[in-house]
């Protein structure tokens, strides 16, 4: 039989809580996901959502970052969530949690004009990441975000390869664009770039960045666009749920095999740990961000 931990014995209950403790410091400091869950409370359409972060083994420090909160504005409830899928650092796509939300619900046409609200506060968002990136550093970042207002509209934007899939009566339904370079090639060579594909690697803008679209980057921001892609869906009862991911997800689930997988799991926490379990599974090795988000729970 194997030896027993004498810290953990039952004869010292100080020595006991102590070493339990430690257990758990250690735990909470390890490169364990981040993962959790939440409630819509004012809605009648109740909304709730799940999360699952998991760090990749690309051999960087965590790059994703997410937000998944309620807020009450003006008389309604707003639900704010988003993937951030950053590179070359975490200054952006840090700076990009704490502020994007904001920077859209202060625009004056929010309530009455969402699309241009949110293309305008993406727009000056990325004025500013630029303005400032000897603090926040040469990297950069991509975005998916949705606002889910008072359960009952919902409103999608992107920039880069994150993507938003929507389960509408069982199928998925993809949402955002996938910006990508060779798809924007003409634009770019006409702003002076160029995209490179080489044996084995995926297009690249300049050699160097496999989306064509993105926050911050300032060094290759001449040849970048920071413009989302919007959409507006009301959310009626042929709207199941919704996933936001990083690409360390998608570029190994298709987004029908996301769907079927977590269709039947009625916990969104659970349903976004198994989306990030089967993309580990799959050898994924880039960071993996998950939210998902169900309606009319």
């Amino acid at each position: 039989m194997e030896k027993q931990p004498v810290a953990a014995g039952s004869t010292n209950p100080k020595k006991r809580t102590e070493f339990l403790s430690m257990i758990k410091s250690v735990c909470l400091n390890s490169s364990s996901p981040d993962t959790g869950k939440g409630r819509s409370k004012l809605s009648s359409n109740k909304v709730t959502h799940g999360f699952h972060l998991v760090e990749g083994k690309s051999g960087h420090d965590m790059e994703d970052y997410h937000v998944a909160e309620y807020r009450r504005e003006k008389n309604h409830e707003l639900g704010l969530f988003a993937i951030f899928d950053g590179h070359l650092g975490d200054g952006v796509p840090s700076y990009l949690r704490d502020n994007l939300f904001n920077n859209i619900l202060k625009e004056p046409s929010f309530w009455k004009d969402p699309l241009t609200a949110i293309k305008n506060a993406y727009r000056s968002t990325d004025k500013f990441i630029l303005e400032n990136s000897t603090r926040l550093g040469p990297g950069g970042s991509t975005a998916v975000t949705a606002i889910v207002i008072d359960g009952k509209d919902l409103w999608v934007a992107n920039i880069g390869d994150s993507r938003a899939v929507i389960c509408e009566r069982g199928c998925a339904n993809q949402l955002t664009v996938d910006h990508e370079p060779h798809s924007e090639r003409k634009r770019i060579e006409k702003q002076g770039g160029f995209v490179t594909t080489l044996p084995g690697d995926v297009p690249r803008v300049n050699g160097q960045l496999a989306v064509a679209r993105a926050f911050g980057d300032q060094s290759l921001k001449a040849h970048l666009s920071s413009e989302p892609d919007v959409r507006h869906i009301p959310i009626d009862p042929s709207i199941e749920f919704i996933i936001l991911a990083s690409d360390g997800l998608w570029k190994v689930i298709k987004n029908q095999e996301a769907i079927d997988l977590v269709k039947p799991i009625k916990d969104p926490q659970a349903a976004a740990k198994r989306l990030t379990t089967e993309a580990l599974a799959r050898k994924s090795k880039d960071d993996i961000s998950c939210i998902v988000i169900r309606f009319r729970c």
